[in-house]
């Protein structure tokens, strides 16, 4: 059993811990020997800027940025664990060594701005090889460079999606080995906590959810059987994963679908993650089928991070539509999370942060080289007005 680590477990305005200086949003929050300097974390967010796997300068400015801009962890985007894991031909890999300096070379840089750095490891499943999102939403063929998905079972997301093949124990397996020998080379390239991706349609989900997953073995059926894999996975990966440093995981607490995974049995899972070493579960909701009803709105997915966290006695992110600093940091305060992830509004403003403080009163670490646009800068060194600030 993995414990949690140092934290007392407890957001800022929780019962018996009050808040104490500060707005919650820009406390300090612990896992493990982790400690990052405010609770706003950046979501991975995929660039479909790769090829074969490899990060580009554009990860590493795209990353980079949102470091400078007062993040207190920054994810990097779903990494496929294996070349038939990815989305697209464009996806980030990290299912062999060469990937590795590329990849160390943005950890650094993130850290160095005093921001903790983390990756995503994923598997795409039966929403593999398809194009970008950037262009018309189709099919990649194996002529033009794409690959045959594998899936829990063969049924296709939609009509625009190939038919799966469904993955036999051997399969299965070589899934289990590629996320710890991802694991391993997301140590080597020197990230502060790892999160396995099991939201938004992709394979792990795709095995929770009876929506996707119809198979009478031993991986189906039942909900023990149904998250038999990602069980696997988790300890596969936590027993590459150092005990000092944390493992994230982040699920769709609901397909917004009759039938489908649901928020009671999120909140079985998550009890489960806590047993098997997980940290944080990162509370997303959706994917699994194409046109699910979600009720789309600001803060909608928070109320399933907070059961979470509630119920299943582990922390939690909350994702989904928040954009101001005001409710980012009422959701903190209030324990309904203890961190909150933001992913379009980072595209949006990559220093969020900073304004966030700024609107809150908040005290915020600048990069030196911007402090002549900070609030009440004086643009003066050693007593010297500098007119070309």
């Amino acid at each position: 059993m993995g414990a949690v680590g140092q934290l007392p477990f407890a957001s800022p305005g929780d019962g018996d811990h009050p808040r104490t200086m500060g707005h919650s949003l820009f406390s300090p929050f612990q896992l493990r020997s982790i400690q990052f300097a405010n609770r706003i974390g950046v979501s991975p967010m995929c660039q479909y800027s790769s090829t074969d796997g490899f990060a580009t300068d554009w990860h590493l400015v795209h990353l980079g940025a949102r470091a400078q801009g007062g993040a207190g962890l920054v994810t990097l985007e779903a990494s496929a664990v294996t070349a038939e894991g990815r989305i697209s031909p464009g996806d980030l890999g990290i299912w062999k060594d060469e990937h590795i300096p590329a990849l160390q070379r943005i950890a650094e840089f993130v850290q160095s701005q005093g921001a903790r750095v983390g990756i995503q490891l994923a598997h795409a499943g039966r929403k593999a090889s398809m194009s970008p999102p950037f262009v018309a939403e189709r099919l990649v063929l194996p002529a033009e460079g794409g690959w045959q998905p594998f899936a829990p079972s063969a049924v296709a997301f939609s009509p625009t999606y190939a038919v799966p093949l469904a993955l036999d124990q051997v399969g299965i397996d070589a899934i289990v080995e590629a996320f710890r020998q991802a694991a391993g080379r997301a140590l080597k390239a020197g990230f502060d906590f790892v999160e396995i991706h099991a939201a938004h349609g992709y394979l792990l989900h795709e095995f929770l959810s009876p929506l996707a997953n119809q198979r009478t073995d031993a991986y189906g059926g039942s909900f023990e059987n149904r998250t038999r894999l990602v069980l696997e996975v988790v300890d596969a990966v936590r027993g590459e994963w150092p005990a000092h440093l944390p493992l994230f995981v982040r699920i769709s607490a609901t397909d917004w679908a009759e039938g489908g995974w649901n928020i009671d049995e999120s909140v079985q899972l998550a009890q489960l993650f806590r047993e098997h070493g997980v940290d944080l579960v990162d509370v997303s909701s959706g994917g699994q089928i194409p046109n699910a009803k979600i009720p789309v709105g600001p803060g909608f997915q928070v109320q399933f991070a907070a059961r979470i966290r509630r119920e299943a006695n582990i922390p939690t992110a909350a994702v989904g539509m928040i954009t101001d600093p005001t409710q980012a940091d009422e959701i903190v305060a209030n324990g309904e999370a203890d961190l909150v992830f933001m992913a379009r509004e980072f595209l949006r403003d990559p220093y969020w942060p900073l304004h966030a403080a700024a609107t809150l009163g908040e005290t915020a670490s600048w990069p030196a080289q911007y402090l002549r646009a900070a609030p009440h800068h004086s643009g003066t060194r050693a007593g010297v007005v500098r007119p070309e600030f």
